[in-house]
């Protein structure tokens, strides 16, 4: 059975059992500050299981987009080791949000396993939760009943706490589970060993494919349990293991989820992928296959969704995951150009029906990709010169681990390409002195961002929340919950929910609310909104002294119509960027502020400097037509597509959505936005730029922003007049001045290249021979240009040159070597690696060919000693 036909199969089941059939969540999570990516079914559905929202269908099934590589849930180092762990994996799901229990979920699971997908049933096993004094969680003897009316005694094992009872994270919902297992192995293998034995024991043919929890507490920030108000089931089963099974395969990594890219990898790289390794070298191949098959998926459907590459957060991730696969191809499949972009279009072909964004997507999937492989490549090429140098500096046999650690943190360089090549070397790396460097590193990192949050203080029960921040920017509110969360970077703040709020919650890129809480007695400072799990949070850091009076809650106005400005100039500038360099353009990314806006968006070149003035004046046009705002709330999200609104990939959208129109500009958006254009008052792009491939920034201010630029611009013209004293033209003074600066650079260029040839001479007669080599080290008044023209005149004087020319411009010291090409040859000297050395003596490094070569440095004491350790490369 093909893995399109499971996928509709799994489907088609659960709609017959009633269930709504959902897409998938974007795999990376915008506005939920717990979480970087979806990395499970349930995360999208969090706020129901918290009782924070109510859901469109008590019963729900879908397949999911998940990403494990970061946090509680992270398998990316045992990913490519076995076959059975992937960072990007499909996770077919059912819910029931206070409907069915235990009974169903099993018999379903069971029926749909052993009668739709006809799988063996005494292949399979299942386990229950043995129960836990310590939670007071008696064993799951209802769970235990049901599966011996299924499957025989003797194929139910218990499980513990640590696989058998699941938890969302350190508070929140959780309850036993209940999985499913399927033994894959051959008959002898079976005789020798009872499956029994191997369930929950990574065995790469014993493994978990179904998992059944049973949500019925919730986790305290004690560490206690309390009974939820209602019962839920979430369901996962791991689709790629499914697929092995219904396959017929021993590997997840032989379905045809991942054959195709295999086939395209082997056809690329002329590297062959064997299903059983005959020995090391083969294994080591076979791994950096399933490295690269799987990364591609997690790092292709993540710029898909709109993550880019990059330094921090989640971008970091999505480049450390790339990163490990083209470390894998260049060491194992001895791959030196970029050719992971092109399995984009495998799974374009492959992929784009269940989640159509990776075709549509396809072209920048493939142009990031391809840019991030040359670059890294580039840093791997870096790298291995650093790791030379590391090498000539180390007297023993063993490398220090804080230099690999030096190597890895800073230029991205990995620890185990660093250890493979000293092995290769005949070299041993510090392990304990690399390990820790990291810990200290690591324990720097979670001490930085450590938070601890205490349980939710109820005043209101319920969900009685509600946004009125549209229409008001002042409002009573009564507080309905609250509670502390401590920060290593903040202290401690306090989370406040009201129960009718004006404050806009950061979202949709557009940065939360400020403001004051206040009534007769206090004002409180709210110093951010942020949304999570559906609730609208003020934080503050300090609580009312009386929690449950009434309140006025008032929005800074100021900031508010700013940001406001910033946002509506955004959609504006996105229909201009359409209009003026072609309907490819999507955006890709934005920020919106009191202070500035930034919109990154899809284009292949620079926005030249003519198109961003025609954007500029098609904005500036739209507010002089003083366009008032047309808003529709609440309105079927396809009804409004189909009106012509613009919804982003990577977003999501619920079913009822707000659509944001100022005359031709139609958006899906939730951001506050002005009444008129005019409010705008005036658009000024500040910056373009580029961020990753295909993808440009584009930095702009509005309103009072651009007042204060114009009058920074005016005082900086009056100063520009003054130093040139007072011209009737200042453009035409400044012509002449810059005319008159590059005539003296030529006459400087000629007395350089004459005082260049008039030293020739002298330095000629001070070449003395050692070793048969003609050799000079010396300082010059000269500069770096000059040095290399007469470096190369030196040249011209005979085959056996060893020269070194130090210069000293500015107060910046310069080396530069030469080294006569026949010499460079007969006596092994590179002028590359020996400039690097001599750098070190003006705190500074370089490069360049075999027989010409240059360093900077920071040090012009440090001279003397390089000009006299030049002559030791001889005497060697």
């Amino acid at each position: 059975m093909k893995s399109q036909e499971i996928r509709k199969q799994f489907l088609e089941f659960f709609q017959s059992k009633g269930h709504l059939i959902v897409p998938s969540a974007p795999i990376v999570l915008k506005d939920d500050p717990t979480l970087m990516f979806n990395n499970s079914g349930m995360a999208q559905f969090k706020e129901y299981f918290l009782g924070n929202g109510t859901p469109k269908s008590k019963r729900i099934a879908d397949t999911q987009k998940c990403l494990r590589v970061s946090g509680k849930h992270n398998d990316l180092e045992e990913v490519g080791i076995d076959t059975y762990h992937h960072t990007m994996f499909e996770m077919l799901g059912n819910w029931s949000f206070g409907d069915y229990f235990k009974k169903e979920a099993i018999h379903w699971a069971w029926e749909l396993l052993t009668e739709v997908y006809k799988i063996d049933k005494d292949i399979l096993y299942v386990t229950v939760f043995e129960g836990s004094e310590e939670e007071n969680v008696p064993f799951d003897q209802e769970a235990f009943d049901i599966w011996k009316t299924l499957i025989s005694e003797d194929r139910i094992l218990l499980g513990n706490k640590k696989d058998n009872f699941w938890e969302m994270g350190d508070q929140g919902p959780c309850g036993p589970c209940s999985e499913i297992h399927v033994d894959i192995r051959s008959g002898e293998e079976k005789a020798k060993v009872s499956g029994r034995d191997l369930v929950n024991n990574d065995h790469p043919h014993v493994v978990e494919i179904w998992n059944n929890v049973f949500m019925e507490f919730n986790r305290k920030a004690d560490g206690s349990l309390e009974k939820l108000p209602a019962r839920h089931v979430d369901t996962g089963m791991g689709f790629e293991r499914l697929c092995m099974v219904l396959q017929g395969v021993q590997s997840n990594y032989d379905t045809d989820v991942f054959s195709p890219l295999i086939e395209k990898i082997e056809k690329i790289t002329r590297a062959k992928y064997t299903i059983k390794a005959k020995d090391d070298e083969e294994e080591k191949i076979n791994i950096a296959i399933r490295v690269i098959a799987d990364h591609v998926r997690a790092v292709a459907f993540a710029i898909a969704d709109g993550q880019l590459p990059s330094n921090t957060g989640a971008g970091y991730v999505i480049r450390r995951i790339l990163r490990r696969a083209i470390r894998y191809g260049f060491t194992f499949l001895n791959t030196k150009e970029p050719f992971i972009y092109q399995l984009a279009e495998v799974l374009a072909d492959q992929m784009g029906g269940s989640f159509p964004e990776i075709r549509l997507q396809q072209h920048l999937v493939q142009n990031v990709i391809r840019e991030e492989e040359a670059s890294f490549l580039r840093t791997l090429d870096q790298g291995l010169q650093l790791l030379e140098n590391v090498i000539s500096d180390t007297k023993e046999k063993t490398v220090s681990g804080q230099k690999a650690f030096e190597l890895y943190d800073t230029f991205g360089f990995p620890i185990d390409l660093t250890a493979l090549i000293l092995r290769e070397r005949n070299y041993e790396l510090d392990e304990d002195g690399f390990d820790k460097a990291m810990f200290e590193q690591k324990t720097r990192s979670r001490a930085a961002s450590e938070v601890s949050t205490d349980d939710w203080t109820i005043l209101v029960p319920g969900n009685t929340e509600t946004f009125v921040g549209y229409d008001l920017l002042v409002n009573e509110v009564k507080i309905t919950r609250y509670r502390s969360i401590d920060s290593k970077k903040d202290g401690r703040l306090y989370q406040i929910v009201f129960d009718h709020t004006p404050f806009y919650p950061e979202g949709g890129g557009q940065v939360g609310d400020k403001g004051t809480l206040l009534n007769e007695n206090e004002t409180i400072e709210i110093i951010d909104t942020k949304k999570e799990n559906n609730l609208i949070m003020h934080l503050t850091k300090q609580l009312p002294t009386v929690v449950n009076a009434a309140f006025i809650a008032k929005v800074d106005k100021r900031l508010r119509q700013d940001s406001a400005s910033n946002h509506s100039a955004t959609h504006l500038m996105h229909l201009a960027l359409r209009s003026i360099l072609g309907t490819h353009v999507e955006q890709k990314g934005s920020l919106v502020n009191p202070n500035y806006l930034r919109f990154d968006f899809s284009h292949f070149a620079k926005v030249t400097d003519e198109q961003l003035k025609q954007v500029e004046d098609f904005v500036n046009a739209r507010i002089q037509e003083q366009l008032p705002l047309e808003e529709r709330r609440n309105i079927p999200f396809q009804q409004a597509v189909d009106e012509g609104a613009m919804a982003l990939f990577g977003e999501k959208y619920g079913d009822s959505v707000r659509a944001i129109k100022f005359g031709n500009s139609v958006e899906l958006c939730g951001g506050i936005h002005v009444k008129n254009t005019a409010d705008i008052w005036h658009f000024k792009i500040i910056s373009e730029g580029a961020v990753a491939a295909g993808i440009r920034r584009i930095e702009a201010i509005t309103s009072d922003a651009v007042k204060q630029y114009y009058n920074n611009q005016e005082k900086a013209l009056a100063e520009i007049k003054l130093v040139l004293k007072n011209p009737q033209d200042s453009i035409k003074a400044v012509v002449s001045l810059q005319d008159e600066n590059a005539k003296l650079k030529k006459q400087l260029e000629v007395l350089l290249k004459d005082k260049a040839r008039n030293l020739k001479g002298e330095l000629a007669s001070q070449l003395e021979e050692i070793n048969g080599v003609q050799f000079l080290a010396t300082q010059v008044d000269l500069n770096a240009e000059g040095a290399k023209d007469l470096a190369y005149e030196l040249g011209n004087l005979g085959k056996n040159l060893f020269l070194v020319l130090a210069t000293a411009e500015n107060d910046k010291p310069m080396l530069t070597v030469y080294i006569s090409k026949e010499l460079a040859a007969a006596k092994n000297l590179n002028a590359s690696q020996i400039v690097r050395e001599l750098g070190k003596h003006i705190q500074g490094g370089g490069g360049g060919q075999p027989f010409f070569a240059t360093a900077g440095g920071k040090d012009i004491l440090g001279i003397p000693q390089a000009l006299e350790a030049a002559a030791g490369f001889i005497n060697k």
